[in-house]
């Protein structure tokens, strides 16, 4: 086991206090919610029917909460690795800002109101995926796969593609196929974007004992993994245009969008991360946070604003 008796930032931890409300805002993970939130968006936006903009925007913010609270409770949880990640250091239970009890109040407090907010206001069946989605990141991701196998990222990452699944339903008030397939853009799109930040972070990971991809079976295996996973993304991309939720402009946009995630994959493969400090690992993590935004905005785009009215 790890001694973090001597890290500075993990002494703090016996000293909470002076929070601001930017203390809590870095609990809810503001950056990855975005993006979650922005899913959220677009499933609501490309779902069949209407739904008042008051209800949409209520429910995009129960979207929007129930994320912030997952990240709340996952923060309390890897407190202890997230003290040895350069990476993860200067979050506020680590640098004993927020007291870990505190944390783990604020997140289920929020998870619960989300939950009951979106049932009372919107509807109970976007509630329930809404509170799958927390459980699932919470227990199933953080709590039971994270630590314990390199497949982590493949199951865990189911918890990240409820979002557009939740606005669809939202809307209609059950899961279709539209929904669906939106879960599996976000399903597949996950191992190869994490894999990427996995390779050129796979010191840290090594040393807080995370069985990342790159950790046990080695970058090479983890190279190959992540252009698998792009080229099944092309397809999958493609489907929102056939099943009629995107037009041609979306189709087109994203077989492009998809072929250069693929490039970028075989670059990764074929560069030599340590003479080139994993540039095009770095570059690809990047572009594939771009490459998700920029399918559903082509999806908005293309189809919205029909799903709000009033």
């Amino acid at each position: 086991m790890t001694d973090l008796s001597v890290d500075t930032p993990t002494r703090a931890l016996a000293r909470p206090g002076g929070a601001t409300w930017r203390d809590y805002v870095a609990l809810l993970k503001p950056r990855v919610m975005t993006l979650v939130v922005f899913s959220g968006v677009a499933g609501l936006l490309v779902a069949p029917g209407a739904l008042h903009p008051v209800l949409a925007l209520t429910a995009i913010l129960c979207i929007a909460i129930g994320a912030g609270a997952a990240g709340a409770i996952n923060m309390w949880y890897d407190r202890d690795i997230d003290a040895i990640m350069a990476r993860t250091r200067s979050r506020p239970i680590v640098l004993g800002r927020i007291a870990p009890t505190a944390a783990l109040e604020f997140g289920v407090i929020l998870a619960v109101f989300a939950v009951m907010i979106m049932g009372l206001a919107v509807n109970w069946v976007a509630a329930a995926i809404l509170a799958i989605a927390t459980l699932f990141y919470v227990f199933v991701y953080t709590i039971w796969l994270k630590r314990r196998t390199p497949q982590n990222i493949v199951i865990g990452g189911a918890a990240g593609a409820f979002p557009p699944l939740i606005g669809w339903a939202a809307v209609t008030g059950d899961v279709g196929w539209g929904g669906l397939v939106l879960f599996a853009l976000i399903f597949f799109w996950t191992p190869p974007h994490f894999w990427a930040l996995a390779l050129y972070r796979s010191g840290e990971y090594a040393k807080a004992g995370v069985p990342m991809l790159p950790v046990v079976a080695g970058a090479r295996a983890t190279k190959w993994q992540m252009l698998i996973y792009s080229l099944v993304l092309v397809p999958i991309a493609i489907l929102p245009m056939l099943l009629g939720i995107g037009g041609w402009f979306y189709g087109v946009g994203a077989v492009l969008l998809s072929l250069v995630f693929v490039l970028c994959c075989i670059r990764v493969l074929t560069e030599d991360g340590k003479a080139t400090n994993w540039r095009a690992a770095k570059l690809t993590f990047g572009y594939s946070i771009f490459y998700l935004f920029a399918l559903f905005a082509l999806l908005i785009v293309d189809h919205a604003p029909a799903g709000v009215g009033i």
